[in-house]
């Protein structure tokens, strides 16, 4: 059948299945790094815990049927391995069904990370990779050209991504349709990247530029990923272009280099596709079989879209093939950090010695400027910013977090970037206090060499011990 297959696209999809991997490399990375201190055995959410009450047809995953932290550690690294192959172009040189089940296997594998992954895993991106991954496991190899109705369905995975992101901001915050919204986001962005703060200061009339430009890219363009080209390469590059902007002002992990990804797959590349057989009858069945599938599970994301009480970041079913997207709906005009400190004082005084525990990516000592970590994901950071906006957010991990801080637990401290207290000495007691933080102005930057100012709100945790361990003693 050639209708079923795109031959100019065949550049489009070597380059869109690279950097897939290198996401996905990264993605298995961030797992394989941070795992025991946040769901490990003796992590903070422990998945051990988590398989016990939630049945496997809630949450499909490997970890159901055994877990141990090694276990883990080599899905984890299995994960890493697979990527780099594919990124170096494995799947090009096997069958066809072999480049299918090599597809398949770091979408099976992430697809168990997540579905255990708890609050460390709640994030759109997460949902996003395993969609566009399993997609991936239909486009083919050297063997076949790409098929049509998986590069539109990839389209319309990066239509949804854009077009319930720019409605849910215009169904949201009033800010976003006063186009004010950027007056305050990057300083109150969960992490800011190392150039948010000049993004800040930019004039107040660029910042009506970048919302404006914003909801035509997010509302308008997406409609024309659906024309023929040139215009809907035109449209791709342009949401590219814009994502790029996005990952210059923030570190929102992967989030825009999947959707660059996504793009990717929309922009037609000059060049010269080779001449390949037809593709076989079985792969024919199999990629619209699975496209009837993926048309049909789309209604409850439609319907979502189009209602006035659209919701961001849902999955619709427990394998992740077809999610809601959206984010910001909401923006902060105040910045909040919780600041933990702990103290080895037998007594724990407002005069003690407290020391402030630093974290890697998100805000603490105002002289501290931020670096750039995305697109690997920092999640005890992102985890501790929705901390800062109500503690009903960390209300299941945060006391096994200072538990493990006056542990001087190993793992814990090395998701920090620096902890106040050597390893054989751990603090007596560990409080933690809320601050408001904003951005200093230029003078107050070359006065201080401090790019925040931050003041005392009130306490967030009083002083706390170790249960068992007497005081003064």
């Amino acid at each position: 059948m050639d209708w079923f297959i795109a031959p100019d696209y065949w550049t489009s999809r070597l380059v869109f299945q690279r950097a897939l991997a290198a996401v996905y490399l990264v993605a298995f990375l961030t797992a394989a790094l941070q795992f025991r201190a946040l769901m490990g055995e003796r992590g903070m959410l422990p998945v051990p815990r988590f398989v016990e009450r939630v049945p496997f047809r809630a949450a499909p995953s490997l970890f159901h049927l055994h877990y141990s932290d090694r276990f883990f550690a080599a899905c984890a690294w299995s994960g890493c391995a697979v990527s780099v192959a594919l990124l170096a172009g494995l799947d090009s040189v096997v069958p066809l069904w072999g480049a299918m089940l090599l597809w398949l296997l770091p979408w099976a594998l992430y697809l168990s990370i997540v579905n255990v992954g708890q609050t460390w895993y709640s994030f759109g991106w997460e949902s996003l990779l395993l969609e566009v991954g399993f997609l991936a496991v239909f486009l083919g190899n050297d063997e076949v050209a790409p098929p049509v109705v998986v590069l539109f369905l990839l389209r319309w995975i990066l239509f949804r991504v854009e077009f319930g992101a720019g409605l849910i901001k215009m169904r949201g915050d009033a800010c976003w349709r006063k186009l004010t919204c950027l007056d305050h986001h990057h300083e109150t962005q969960p992490m800011p990247g190392p150039l948010s703060w000049f993004f800040h200061h930019l004039p107040k009339p660029l910042h009506r530029v970048e919302v404006a430009a914003n909801h035509v890219t997010q509302l308008a363009v997406p409609v024309l990923l659906f024309t023929p080209h040139p215009i809907a390469t035109a449209a791709a590059s342009l949401m590219i272009l814009t994502q790029l902007w996005l990952v210059l002002s923030g570190n929102f992990s992967w989030l825009n280099w999947i959707t660059i990804v996504l793009a990717l797959s929309a922009v037609r590349f000059p060049s010269d596709p080779p001449s390949v057989p037809a593709a076989p009858l079985w792969f024919e069945v199999v990629v619209l079989a699975v496209a009837v599938l993926l048309v049909g599970l789309s209604y409850h994301p439609v319907a979502n879209m189009i209602s006035r009480r659209q919701v961001m970041n849902r999955s619709f079913d427990p394998l992740h093939l077809v999610n809601t997207y959206g984010a910001f709906g909401t923006v902060s005009r105040i910045r909040y950090e919780v600041v933990i400190e702990g103290t080895a004082d037998d007594v724990p005084r407002e005069e003690s010695d407290w020391r402030e525990y630093e974290f890697k990516g998100k805000p603490g000592d105002p002289r501290h400027w931020p670096r750039q970590f995305a697109p690997y994901h920092l999640r005890l950071d992102w985890l501790m910013w929705f901390a800062a906006l109500s503690p009903a957010y960390a209300g299941s991990w945060f006391g096994a977090l200072v538990e493990r801080l006056l542990e001087n637990d190993r793992d814990t401290l090395k998701l920090l970037r620096r902890s106040p207290f050597p390893p054989d000495a751990p603090p007596r007691y560990v409080r933690a206090r809320l601050f408001r933080y904003r951005y200093t102005t230029w003078r107050e930057l070359r006065e201080t060499g401090a790019c925040w100012e931050r003041t005392y709100v009130r306490e967030y945790l009083p002083p706390t011990r170790l249960a068992g361990v007497a005081q003064g003693t």
